[in-house]
């Protein structure tokens, strides 16, 4: 590809076979825009409604259910179908809702070319659709005005260029139609070229087009955004694992069963229901809706934190970040140039401590403000800049500039770096002088120190090159402020000039951010600077925040260009600062992360961070000053711009997964228990202790209660403390496994208890073991049935309880700080108790009354896997 600004202008209009005189023929122009194409950006196939549709139905546990959905059909069980079916249908809408809004990026990318541009042809200046241009033609550029294309720049006049959107550059960038290299350079650094979408700020100048829509530099942009593939979470590969995991468990589950019950000489058609049955307890229903509300919920919960989630499973995902690149202006700093260090009588000192009573400091404030074109509200950032601390030391520009009327200037221009203002002072006139240090000191002769003005000695010069030199360090952008006084007439110059002082000015930190990377660091989350601004002043600022020590942890964009990608992962664990990089280099910088296993969040506001805002795990983009680009490649938003807002995000999104996998665990261990009744039952040759309809009834039902409630359990106050959670650990690692298998087990031994226990009260039987299964009534297996109903409702909501902590005790967690638990217990029992005592629900449930005796002995042995619960945390703790 061809490196514009390393050519001459000759070169460039040979290349292009166009005059710079007469720019393009209108003949040429339509011919070469039926060769290139017109000047805009293809639009990206858009997701249709069944496209979206069939991401959310498409897992393997929404597949199962389908299937469990049609045999229950197939077999009569139409309730169990509808039931499924709904809760299919919730999960799918939820999912479309969410993510309706998103893949906006290349729609705005397209919106932000300019309607307009003004051009060259047939030796006329003509005023032309952007979409129109073409490369040759030639393009006259003014203030206020957007690029409309790639240009090499064959003229400028002091012409300045705002391209943060695009670089990262936090200040406009002066553009030299006279400057050449030969060798790379990144984007903010080519001074000749004017890059499509910037905008104008000051000056004019003429260009070529070189490159026009998807083949310009945003173009790349969007050729990145649109080629992406989309990734599934942690939490949706966790939950397709499971689903594997559940569905062979459940086939397997019901061809033992049916080949058991098959030698067990039982009816084949009943052994079909049963082993439906299974299948119906294997799979927990509700758990793909319950982690969709779970979620949908915790989306509520972190847009009253200013941060808005687009995409749902995102807000998991950030609980499991390790990674967070970050864009350094206008994210990690104010996005507002600042004084914050002056040199003035002699002395290197913080703005702050400077008063405008000392003569010294007011003549260097007011030269700042009088000789500045800008105000409060508009104007170049550096000179908005001056304004401000002058206005934070007391003094006002409009006054300043009633008193002291400007009567004359020399503008800004990049061969002189310097700007001259002339104004009245009573009987006499005195000017202003303001710019680059090397410019100015030369011309000075005089120096204001000790209330008094005095010949400028060498020393004096040494002193003030020391004091550029401490800010240059700092990474502060210096300007010099030197005065003329007693002029006789308005004719400005810039020679015998009083040395007044240095301002030293950066794009400052924002205050909060330094706590939020400790807290990071606290809670073993790198933060990684990617910026495109200049590598003295990133270091500057990662050192401010605790980011970076020293320059050995920092690397450049050309650095970048000359590794390996295997290299940069290397590389990649010890740089925590990359400067001066392009939208290409940062993709590359998360994917290396990515490879490295790690999860990555990216933060950004420009045009320019899209494709990386993509590329990460979780895109989080600034609500206020970003881009609606930015806005649309991202999962999250941050409604105040504040990058503590992503550390209290990640915080949230730690406690909702830490939820999710409560509400998990215990939907499988309930599940399991209606497992290790039916198998048990069915395999020591008993009647079925649970029917299908009443499994399904407790899946969707009573369990779900509970698993929202847990869903929601108050935030763990420690749980920045740990370090992120691999996310190819299981729901299972660290004992979770066991844990869920054992009080499974436990909740199916309970109720195969109250079962028997039943059969033999309604049978007569001396004891359990004396009752005779060939000799059972429809009347005792329907009550006993109904104690087994019962007691799995009841000791799978006692259960839940449990799940709250794995090591405190129900009684240090608090029995009431989860209110919504304990109304989900008290409520599903009401609801049991209703299905008991409603006659209609009889026969659709297959249920009888029980009396008060009964709900005695049965709520006493569903609180038993609560007992032995607290029996071993308490273990626990002493051990």
């Amino acid at each position: 590809m061809s490196q514009w600004y390393s050519k001459t202008v000759q070169e460039i209009t040979e290349e292009l076979n166009t005059n710079i005189e007469t720019g393009l023929s209108s003949q040429e122009a339509e011919n070469r825009l039926k060769q290139y194409g017109p000047n805009k950006f293809q639009e990206g196939e858009k997701t249709s409604i069944w496209k979206m549709l069939w991401e959310q139905i498409n897992s393997i546990l929404i597949w199962i259910l389908i299937v469990a959905a049609i045999i229950s059909a197939f077999v009569g069980e139409i309730t169990d179908a509808i039931i499924i079916f709904i809760v299919i249908a919730l999960n799918a809408i939820i999912g479309i809702v969410e993510e309706s809004k998103a893949e906006k990026a290349l729609e705005e990318l397209k919106k932000m070319s300019t309607p307009k541009a003004i051009v060259r042809r047939d030796g006329q200046i003509k005023e032309i659709s952007s979409e129109n241009l073409v490369p040759g033609d030639v393009v006259i550029i003014d203030a206020g005005r957007y690029i409309p294309a790639d240009l090499r720049l064959i003229e400028t006049a002091n012409l300045q260029i705002e391209e943060s959107a695009l670089t990262g550059e936090s200040v406009p960038v002066d553009k030299n139609a006279g400057w050449s290299s030969y060798s790379e350079v990144p984007l903010g650094d080519q001074q000749n070229i004017a890059f499509m979408s910037t905008l104008s700020t000051y000056g004019r100048g003429t260009g070529i087009v070189t490159s026009t829509g998807m083949e310009t530099e945003i173009g790349k942009i969007a050729k990145m955004l649109g080629g992406q593939e989309k990734e599934i979470t942690p939490l949706q590969k966790k939950l397709n694992e499971l689903g594997k995991i559940l569905g062979i468990g459940a086939v397997m589950i019901c061809v033992i069963m049916f080949f058991v019950g098959y030698f067990q000489g039982r009816d084949v058609l009943d052994m079909f229901l049963i082993a439906v049955s299974l299948a119906v307890a294997a799979i927990p229903e509700g758990m793909v809706a319950i982690v969709t509300i779970v979620l949908a919920l915790g989306v509520q919960k972190m847009s009253k934190r200013h941060a808005i989630v687009r995409k749902l499973p995102a807000v998991e995902t950030l609980g499991s970040v390790s990674v967070i690149c970050s864009d350094k202006t206008g994210t990690l700093t104010q996005n507002k140039m600042t004084v914050t260090k002056v040199y003035v009588d002699g002395k290197y000192t913080d703005l702050g401590t400077i008063q405008q009573k000392d003569d010294a400091s007011y003549r260097l404030l007011r030269g700042m403000m009088l000789c500045n074109d800008a105000t409060l509200d508009s104007g170049d950032p550096t000179e908005i800049a001056l304004i401000v601390a002058g206005n934070d030391l007391g003094l006002d520009k409009a006054k300043l500039e009633q008193q002291f009327q400007r009567v004359n200037e020399l503008p800004f221009d990049s061969d002189r770096k310097m700007m001259t203002t002339v104004h009245r002072d009573s009987s006499s006139y005195f000017s202003v002088t303001k710019g680059a240090l090397e410019s100015i000191l030369p011309r000075t002769t005089s120096i204001f120190k000790n209330g008094q003005v005095q010949p400028i000695s060498a020393h004096d010069k040494e002193e003030i090159l020391d004091a550029s030199k401490k800010m240059s360090d700092e990474a502060l952008r210096v300007l010099a402020v030197a005065e003329r006084t007693s002029l006789a007439d308005t004719e400005a110059s810039e020679e015998q000039l009083i040395f007044l002082g240095l301002v030293g000015m950066i794009d400052p930190p924002r205050e909060e951010v330094k706590q939020s990377v400790a807290q990071c660091k606290d809670a073993g989350i790198r933060t990684i600077m990617i910026t495109g601004d200049h590598q003295n002043t990133a270091l500057a600022i990662a050192k401010e925040l605790g980011i970076a020590d020293d320059l050995s942890q920092t690397m450049t964009g050309q650095e970048l260009n000359e590794i390996s990608d295997t290299e940069l992962q290397e590389k990649v664990e010890k740089v925590r600062v990359f400067a001066r990089v392009s939208p290409e280099h940062k993709v590359r910088i998360v994917q290396a992360l990515k490879e490295n296993g790690l999860i990555v969040s990216m933060t950004g506001d420009g045009v320019n961070d899209a494709p990386s805002l993509k590329q990460a795990d979780v895109g989080v983009a600034m609500g206020i000053t970003g881009t609606d680009v930015a806005k649309g490649a991202s999962d999250i938003i941050l409604t105040d711009d504040n990058f503590s807002t992503i550390v209290s995000a990640v915080e949230q999104g730690r406690n909702i997964f830490q939820n999710i996998r409560k509400a998990i665990l215990f939907l499988l261990s309930c599940n399991l228990g209606e497992i290790t009744a039916l198998f048990i039952g069915i395999l020591l040759g008993w009647p079925a202790p649970l029917t299908a309809v009443q499994i399904l009834w407790v899946n969707l039902i009573t369990d779900t209660l509970p698993a929202i409630a847990l869903g929601m359990d108050p935030d763990d106050p420690d749980i920045m403390k740990e370090k992120p959670r691999n996310p190819k650990e299981s729901f299972f690692a660290h004992g979770n496994g066991a844990y869920t298998v054992l009080n499974g087990m436990l909740i199916g031994f309970i109720t195969l208890f109250a079962f028997i226990e039943g059969l033999r009260y309604y049978t007569g039987a001396a004891s359990i073991f004396a009752v005779d299964f060939g000799n059972i009534s429809e009347d005792a297996l329907t009550h006993a049935q109904t104690m087994a109903f019962i007691t799995l409702s009841a000791s799978q909501l006692f259960h839940s309880l449990n799940l709250r902590s794995r090591r405190k005790s129900i009684f240090q967690t608090g029995l009431f700080t989860n209110p919504l638990l304990l109304g989900a217990i008290i409520i599903g029992l009401l609801i049991q108790a209703s299905l008991v005592y409603v006659p209609f629900f009889h026969d659709v449930f297959g249920i009888y009354v029980v009396g008060l005796k009964d709900w005695g002995f049965l709520i006493g042995i569903s609180l038993i896997p609560v007992i032995i619960n607290e029996i071993y945390k308490g273990i626990r703790r002493i051990i």
